[in-house]
């Protein structure tokens, strides 16, 4: 390493160095034997195991507040459901399993169902598999994994990081964050830009590598080994946002929060989200085995939809199919399941489906007074788009548009355009499609940068089209949570952007000292860039 320089892709601005402490890995799948010589009491152990890594989580949970806050209390929660802990159990006293075996083994259906549903919800399996991780250490009597306590600044290095162990980080010891796997939309990427930690995410070979010390570039992506020397980013002043999106010539730009469940939706209303500009409804469906009836979707969605009365909330309607596997869809095998049928296509052939859930979108939005708008994903062409529009309008909703997500519909942003009351940009399919690279694979994780220039090209095209026609154009990929590329996206024609709570007062506070000609010049640097990094660069330069 002393000689060598590793690379990956800065997630969060800043330069840093310092010691190295390296974070503590899971203690890895455990055996299915000896069998316990008493089942019973094998069994038993599971709960208060799992009872302590909540209370852990929990009392730092109280010594926190916000985003990191909510954060563990999720996590604590996960750690004594009761639906994960009767498994293990079962399985502890039904196949004679040590009940480390046996928790693993549980953990391990919650999480492949996760997994396979792709996208948020994937997302959410590394929180099912940390407290999985927590709750065998405690059964083993072995060091939790995770961050060790931090007595002096320093790099943090992992294979990952775990949404628990990013949330309560102190800024003031925790100089950068260097991890080997992970991508530019993990929550390693966002809650680093939301605490102004420099990061760098997917650096092969940095687990291998003996340096004691590090210097991190969180803009280029550049790990170099050095000598040990402090070097803190600096925080600054502390940031700040009224709460309204708008630039300091007057311009207008919503900030949006993106949610999944009503603990989301909390979280973001608490957190000054002006509204919501992706809310995602696999949740009700995940864990059905058959398709949930209109009226249990209607209260499920009030559920979500209540914290924004009065507000803008845009609705995806389900995005699931073959790469998202839902039981009650029975989908035929497919040889390149990211490529079949999949979002709005799954309707294509099943119209009642849709038809029930925009009618329950539309009996939620009237029990909650939220200003509701649907969106349809995985549109390629104009003719899904009017098709999905006819249904959406003949449910009684007013407005709809659809995602941008496939670079297809990109490139007839102008005939779809015509057939919707506005669009929203998935920048992370919309990169994996474009780069031909699953945005979950670390591998190719440089690939699925937002800055990438072609991508900012593509959606320069969109922008071109919704600015000639004046029809609304939003970001709720996790581009828009970078506040120097919201700049960007806004320069690009973006009327709204919408993200992760956690990003929302840094973004409202960046787009509030910038004018819109100033973002149009950044918008233009960085469409001329080659690299993502001399994006970064140009686009900094009119600031």
């Amino acid at each position: 390493m002393s000689s060598t320089r590793l690379s990956g892709v800065g997630v969060s601005s800043g330069r840093a160095s310092g010691p190295v402490v390296r974070v503590a890995e899971a203690p890895g799948e455990p055996p299915s034997t000896p069998p316990p010589a008493d089942p019973a009491a094998e069994a038993a152990r599971v709960r208060p195991a799992a009872r302590a890594v909540a209370d852990a989580l929990t009392a730092r949970a109280a010594a926190v507040s916000g985003d990191a806050r909510s954060v563990l209390e999720t996590t604590a929660a996960m750690a004594t459901d009761p639906a994960l802990l009767s498994q293990a159990e079962t399985l502890v006293t039904g196949s004679s399993l040590p009940a480390p075996r046996a928790v693993w083994q549980a953990a391990e259906g919650f999480i492949t169902a996760l997994t396979a549903a792709g996208g948020y919800m994937a997302e959410r399996a590394r929180d099912v598999a940390d407290v999985r991780d927590r709750v065998i250490a405690e059964l083993l009597g072995t060091a939790a994994p995770g961050v060790p306590a931090l007595s002096t600044p320093s790099v943090l290095v992992a294979r990952d990081l775990a949404p628990a162990d990013t949330a309560g980080l102190d800024p003031e010891l925790v100089l950068a964050l260097v991890t080997e796997e992970g991508g530019p939309t993990s929550h390693t990427a966002i809650l680093a830009r939301s605490l102004g930690i420099p990061a760098v995410v997917a650096v092969r070979g940095v687990l291998a590598s003996d340096a004691d010390a590090l210097a991190v570039d969180g803009d280029t992506g550049e790990v170099t080994a050095s000598d040990g020397t402090v070097l803190a980013a600096g925080t600054g002043p502390a940031i700040s946002w009224n709460g309204v999106g708008v630039l300091k010539d007057g311009h207008r730009v919503k900030v949006l929060a993106n949610v999944g469940s009503p603990a989301d939706a909390k979280a973001a209303a608490a957190a000054g989200a002006e509204g919501v500009g992706l809310f995602r409804t696999e949740f009700c469906y995940l864990s059905a085995t058959e398709e949930p009836s209109e009226s249990e979707q209607r209260a499920a969605y009030a559920a979500v939809l209540a914290p924004f009365a009065g507000k803008p909330v845009v609705v995806r309607t389900l995005d699931a199919g073959a790469d998202k596997p839902l039981a009650f869809l029975e989908p035929e095998a497919e040889p390149n399941p990211a490529l079949g049928v999949r979002g709005l296509r799954v309707a294509f052939d099943r119209p009642e489906l849709i038809d029930r859930q925009l009618a329950a979108i539309a009996a939620a939005a009237v029990d909650t007074g939220a200003e509701v708008s649907v969106m349809a994903p995985m549109v390629a062409t104009a003719e899904e788009a009017a098709w999905f529009v006819a249904r959406a309008r003949a449910a009684g909703i007013a407005r709809a548009g659809v995602m941008i997500e496939i670079p297809a519909a990109a490139l007839a942003a102008r005939e779809i355009l015509a057939e919707v009351d506005f669009v929203s940009l998935g920048t992370n399919d919309l990169a994996q499609y474009l780069f031909a690279a699953d945005r979950q694979l670390g591998a190719v994780a440089a690939l699925n940068d937002p800055w990438q220039p072609a991508l900012l090209r593509l959606i320069g095209l969109v922008g071109e089209a919704a600015t000639a026609t004046g029809t609304p154009l939003g970001v709720c990929g996790e581009a828009a949570a970078d506040p120097l590329l919201a700049t960007v996206l806004t320069g690009l024609g973006a009327t709204s952007l919408s993200m992760n709570p956690s990003a929302l007062t840094a973004v409202g506070a960046r787009l509030a000292t910038s004018s819109l000609d100033v973002c149009q010049l950044a918008a233009r640097g960085a469409l001329a860039a080659a690299t993502p990094a001399a994006a970064r660069t140009a686009a900094r330069a009119p600031h």
